[in-house]
């Protein structure tokens, strides 16, 4: 009678232990998105930073960006880790500012323009304009898990690949790098890979 039981006991045992196993090979910080290698969503939202007389536009419409890439970092004032990631975007779109084809974008998220501003201002300004996310819809429409969450939208206005948490310089500029060598009907798989 005792075997069985340890038979039992075991039997229910090693499916816990293989889930359990199978656990502990994943990465935690790794949210998968199913956007990459699917078409951006669109959305048309308004700048409450930069103005015309800076080459920063009023509105911003995903359509009228087609055939450039994009780089869409959303992010908050309240959100520690989007201080750490500032000077990178801040670095790195000062780069590409003057490109034709590379445009930098931040997306403030669950937050007001006067925090937002307010925020830029303190961490030395801004290379590229931030956008208004009125009701987090396109937060939402794009999957948001938190912030900072950075997504790279290439030449064909699919989605190449999403970073969640804090970029780097390396990071984007070796995925900017990728997509503009990319012609617009060439697609990229998850994880910014052909």
């Amino acid at each position: 009678m005792k075997w069985r039981s340890a038979v039992g006991g075991a039997l229910v045992a090693l499916p816990m232990i293989a889930l359990l196993g199978y656990g502990m090979t994943r990465d935690p910080k790794e949210i998968p998105s199913p956007l990459p290698g699917h078409a951006a969503p669109p959305f048309t939202l308004t700048a409450f930073t930069g103005s015309a007389s800076t080459g920063h536009p009023a509105a911003v419409g995903l359509a009228e960006l087609h055939g450039k890439v994009v780089v869409l970092n959303f992010w908050a004032s309240w959100c520690l880790a989007c201080r750490s990631e500032h000077f990178a975007l801040q670095t790195v779109g000062s780069m590409y500012h003057d490109t034709a084809d590379v445009r930098f974008f931040g997306v403030l998220y669950n937050d007001t323009p006067d925090n937002g501003r307010k925020w830029i201002l303190e961490m030395g300004g801004e290379s590229y304009p931030s956008l208004e996310d009125p009701g987090a819809r396109t937060a939402i429409d794009y999957g948001l898990y938190g912030v900072p969450e950075t997504f790279f939208i290439g030449r064909d206005g699919k989605v190449a690949f999403k970073q969640t948490g804090p970029v780097t310089e390396a990071l984007l500029i070796t995925k900017i790098e990728e997509l503009r060598r990319q012609h617009p009907e060439r697609t990229v798989a998850a994880g910014g890979s052909e």
